[in-house]
């Protein structure tokens, strides 16, 4: 068995997770961790004993004995440049979604992973969600006959909403939908989208962040299949602890219906009411076992490069995702349907700073 030297850059809530399961991991050598707050590092030193760990991402790209790397930085615009050093060095990676800001970013790092023959791969964790994995069976394996539309919710809570939206000015469609994009494309390959329609729901965020509450977008698919996905950063509080997810999905002979709303596990006490635990999007530590997708996730990238064997998430489609919610904003803003391939000019349109003619 090959054992692993992995490097992981930025260790806050998603590449801890990835941290502490390489360091549980037997395909993982030696662990380097590069992290900028000086107190969450000192908190994964203690809870994973990495060979190196410092504050210089550089060293960990540099290192020639790191086989691959997990870019889990933020924020967004950091993910660019530091996975294209980590290709441009031979490393594997994988990247948290977005791929990167533009299409020309994405179709280089692309370029990078295939004329180096390295595994490279985005983080769109759901995929390893077993209530995700079920539907997609469904669809492939025939039971639904053919598939006329995929209709996905997903909402966050305003908390954790507004922490996204302080970061960056990225859209709902591409912090949010984006998972749901690559869900349903990833479920109807080789169908491709060719027309994207997107109107923004303002609301309690406008005043206090000048974003959008809620992004609609409703895809065409080049057989005609319809894609629906509602993405949303203001729920309240109380209800879900983090995310919330209704998929359904429509076919010829039969449908699937996926609640993953989190309303199975109820913890009600004085102090804090109601709450929904084990209700976060990338899943978490309880005890000896792990609730949700991130570090499965991790795993298999780990297991991908160890054995040689594909990865999961094709940068290729992810670069398709992109196209999507870059096209879903442009509608949004323009109000009419947009066709796909993108223009030039319509992705320095996508691209212009979002929301700052609102009044």
């Amino acid at each position: 068995m090959k054992q692993l030297n992995v490097g992981i850059i930025g260790t806050g809530w998603c590449g801890g997770i990835r941290a502490v399961a390489c360091s549980r991991s037997a395909l993982v050598h030696e662990l380097h961790l590069a992290e900028t707050n000086p107190d969450r590092l000192r908190e994964l030193v203690a809870a994973t004993s990495p060979t190196t760990a410092s504050a210089d991402w550089e060293a960990v790209v540099g290192n020639p004995a790191v086989d691959a790397v997990m870019v889990s930085t933020t924020p967004e615009h950091l993910h660019y440049p530091m996975a294209r050093a980590a290709l441009e060095a031979g490393k594997h990676v994988l990247l948290e979604k977005p791929i990167a800001l533009t299409l020309d970013e994405a179709d280089e790092l692309i370029r990078l992973a295939d004329e180096g023959g390295l595994k490279f791969t985005i983080g769109y964790s759901q995929r390893f969600n077993a209530k995700q994995a079920m539907v997609k069976r469904a669809i492939g394996d025939g039971t639904l006959g053919r598939v006329t539309s995929i209709l996905v919710s997903r909402h966050i809570t305003r908390s954790l909403g507004a922490k996204i939206s302080t970061r960056t000015k990225l859209s709902p469609a591409a912090m949010e939908a984006t998972h749901d994009l690559d869900f349903a494309f990833w479920c109807l390959e080789p169908r491709r989208p060719v027309r994207v329609y997107s109107q923004n729901a303002w609301g309690v965020r406008e005043a206090t962040l000048g974003v959008p509450d809620t992004q609609y977008i409703l895809v065409t698919m080049d057989d005609g299949t319809v894609v629906t996905v509602g993405a949303g950063m203001s729920l309240p509080p109380g209800y879900p602890n983090q995310s919330t997810t209704w998929i359904e999905v429509l076919g010829t002979d039969g449908a699937v219906i996926a609640d993953a709303s989190h309303r199975d596990i109820v913890v009600n006490t004085v102090a804090n009411g109601v709450r929904f635990p084990l209700s976060t999007m990338p899943g978490e530590y309880v005890d000896h076992v792990y609730a949700g997708p991130m570090e499965r996730e991790t795993t298999h990238f780990l297991e991908a490069v160890a054995h040689d064997r594909p990865v999961m998430v094709d940068p290729h489609l992810a670069r398709v995702t992109m196209e999507v919610y870059l096209a879903a904003d442009l509608s949004a803003e323009t109000n009419e349907v947009v066709s796909l391939p993108l223009t030039s000019e319509q992705v320095k349109l996508a691209l212009a700073e979002p929301y700052v003619d609102r009044g």
